[in-house]
């Protein structure tokens, strides 16, 4: 929940002559696209950490952040960590441990503390397991136990198939990493084998400078894997500097996907309303739906909106950072988007609005019962910080943030660590929204509402 884009597992590249790598590496969180999810729940095995949806929720990242290295003669091809590794019962220790750090006990529908999930170790651990598919079977049983039905076990085909997620078009995952100035860095942790990026020579641990001649330092990962989309087979230069200790290079990249256009909008009359109302739907939350939300605002806004009905219905969610971002278009500066939650510390965030907004005439939104996840986050940031009336059903209820874990055999799990709270401390897991509206109010109707609500919260 969140951190917010896919990371495959990493490589095992050559370091530097400086550097010693590490003997054994730890278990690590990957962010969890909430679309990946709801597909992996469609296949009987259950980001939105990136994503969030009904399905699921963003990922926090919860790992060490990799050691900077220089890239040696490899081809920067992905080693597969061999199964041989570990013992089936280190495999089983090893889930066992990534519960007993970061799972929400609350998360659940049984009694769960620190106590107890050691006696299950315990238990499980007495005798010996003959067969790496039985410490499949015994981990997928071990969560399944926690009551959750979040948390659960991914085989190795099927946390592979989720290390090809791509939001950037170009087949390539990138990660904000603090320099020794506090300043961001973005380092490309993911790539697609044989994809448009690996084919044109980045690698893992390379740095993103710019793209197409923007400056990207200091950008967010979600922002500038924006900038990278674009019409399939349309071409995007980016500089990137090779690890370390390499050279900075320039590689012209041809996009093979193509994000569609999630928000739909026009210009409406409303029959007891003489003004003019732009009507936006969202269908999901992707990598261009904030930069697309903005054209359409721009657009209502020139050609005489005095409104606007952001339609919400049946979007089961996507990408969370794409729902804080488009979020923010709406905010006061300072104004508070969302909390997240949780045992670790890295889960624990406030997201806030970091300038002022792009829309300050009132809004309306719509929800049903089908609204969840990074709607929901949307929805009620809009509507605590007095911005918007709710209009439609109680939303669907899904606050919880899973993280993705890889395990050194090549499966992996899905666990929850945290949850959303509403910039009002509600939280809406489970319960969800509950609208003002069942039908939209007039124009009138709805600014007195949002008065009442500013005066409320200034008193």
């Amino acid at each position: 929940m969140l951190p917010l884009s896919y990371s495959p597992p990493h490589p095992r590249p050559n370091p530097c002559p400086s550097h010693k790598p590490k003997p054994k590496p730890q278990p690590r969180a990957l962010p969890f696209p909430d679309a990946l999810r709801a597909a992996a729940a469609a296949a009987a095995i259950s980001l939105s950490l990136l994503a969030g949806n009904a399905a699921g929720a963003p990922s926090a990242w919860a790992g060490e952040q990799p050691p900077e290295i220089c890239r040696g003669e490899d081809d920067g091809r992905d080693t597969e960590v061999k199964a041989e590794a570990v013992t089936n019962e280190q495999l089983v220790e090893e889930a066992w441990e990534v519960v007993n750090e970061g799972f929400l006990p609350d998360a659940g529908n049984r009694p769960w503390s620190p106590e107890l999930w050691m006696q299950r170790k315990q238990d499980i651990l007495q005798g010996s397991i003959k067969s790496r598919s039985r410490s499949h079977e015994i981990i997928t049983k071990m969560l399944a136990s926690l009551g959750d039905p979040y948390t659960r076990f991914l085989s190795p085909s099927d946390f592979s198939k989720m290390s090809k997620y791509d939001m950037t078009g170009i087949g390539l995952n990138l990660r904000e990493i603090p320099d020794d100035n506090g300043s961001l860095r973005l380092m490309v942790l993911g790539l697609i084998l044989d994809g448009p990026a690996h084919s044109a020579g980045v690698r893992q641990g390379d740095e993103l400078l710019s793209v197409n001649g923007i400056d990207v330092r200091g950008k967010s990962a979600f922002d500038v894997s924006s900038m990278l989309q674009g019409p399939k087979e349309t071409f995007v230069t980016i500089k990137v500097k090779h690890s370390n200790c390499g050279p900075v290079e320039s590689v012209k990249v041809q996009r093979q996907m193509a994000a569609r256009t999630p928000i739909f909008y026009r210009l409406e009359k409303r029959d007891n309303d003489n003004s003019s109302v732009g009507y936006i739907r969202i269908k999901e939350f992707n990598a261009v739906a904030k930069k697309d939300l903005v054209s359409a605002l721009k657009h209502l806004q020139n050609s005489g909106a005095s409104y606007f009905v952001l339609d919400l219905r049946d979007n089961l969610g996507g990408l969370v950072q794409a729902g804080i971002e488009i979020a923010k278009l709406f905010l006061n500066k300072g104004d508070t988007v969302i909390y997240t939650t949780g045992r670790d510390r890295q889960v624990q965030n406030t997201f806030v609005a970091d300038s002022g907004p792009s829309v300050t005439t009132p809004v309306m939104v719509l929800v049903n019962n089908r609204t969840a996840s990074a709607s929901e986050i949307v929805a009620s940031a809009l509507h605590d910080n007095c911005k918007a009336v709710l209009v439609g059903e109680r939303t669907y209820g899904k606050g919880l943030i899973q993280s993705v874990f890889e395990l050194h055999d090549g499966s992996g799990i899905v666990v929850t660590v945290g949850k959303y709270v509403t910039p009002d401390h509600k939280d809406i897991n489970g319960d969800g929204i509950e609208p003002d509206y069942r039908r939209l109010p007039d124009l009138s109707e709805a600014r007195d509402y949002l008065l009442r609500c500013q005066s409320k919260k200034l008193s």
